[in-house]
């Protein structure tokens, strides 16, 4: 479970972040929407502990991350937009040093079910700087995952993708919540309707949304769910 309380977060002068309060909870995907800008990923940077907030909290499975901040990080995985990764490494050799990092027992049993499980066997063997952008994808997920974290933080995982690369990281990542807390950012609205439950909306610094995905429709009815983002997002 994550629970996010009054989180502020400026840079300079700009307030990224204006007291937003959430909790994302065990078993569902929640999607987290928002304008370019709109603070997103400093969100998801607080939530992980990579940046510290200027006021609020964040705790992960009750743990606050300010005040015990390495038990919070075991756990939960973080997937960032930019998925920094080895192109030097080979894929096995990539998830073998995470495994590493991360102290995993019984570490060959563990790789390969990650291997399964993020349908990265054929290309085990080759360069991370080889793959597509499909393939360098799923391993930041295997990266993220290897330590069966009981918290995922996917930070717009589907950039770049063509639709069926998207399409098969958006089942991997529905099967992953049937066991933990997904917080999934994305500009791709077929997404969350395709794979979230609940929907927060971030507009400049401010959750503007935070409901199930049915009862966000119904408060606006006869619209899409673009229809409502656009309606939530321009001010």
């Amino acid at each position: 479970m994550i629970v996010v309380e009054h989180l502020s977060k400026s840079y300079g002068a700009q307030q990224a972040l204006d007291g937003i309060t959430f909790s994302a909870l065990p078993g569902q995907v929640s999607g987290f929407l928002g304008p370019n800008g709109a603070g997103k990923s400093t969100t998801m940077k607080l939530i992980s502990g990579f940046l510290k907030p200027d006021q609020g909290k964040v705790e992960i499975c009750g743990i606050n991350m300010a005040t015990n901040s390495m038990e919070a990080k075991r756990l939960l995985g973080y997937l960032p937009e930019n998925n920094p990764l080895y192109l030097d490494l080979y894929v096995k050799e990539a998830l073998e040093f995470m495994a590493d990092i991360h102290q995993i027992e019984h570490k060959k049993n563990r790789i390969a079910q990650v291997i399964e499980q993020t349908g990265l066997g054929p290309e085990q063997y080759k360069k991370i700087g080889m793959l597509s952008k499909g393939f360098r994808q799923r391993v930041g997920l295997a990266q993220a995952i290897i330590h069966d974290p009981q918290v995922l933080i996917l930070d717009e995982p589907s950039s770049g993708l063509d639709p069926n690369q998207s399409l098969e990281l958006r089942e991997l990542i529905k099967s992953l919540a049937a066991s933990k807390t997904v917080l999934f950012s994305t500009h791709q609205l077929q997404e969350v309707e395709a794979i979230c439950e609940q929907v927060l909306v971030i507009s400049q610094g401010k959750l503007v949304a935070n409901q199930s995905k049915n009862s966000l429709l119904t408060t606006h009815p006869g619209k899409t769910l673009a229809e409502v983002f656009t309606q939530l997002t321009c001010n």
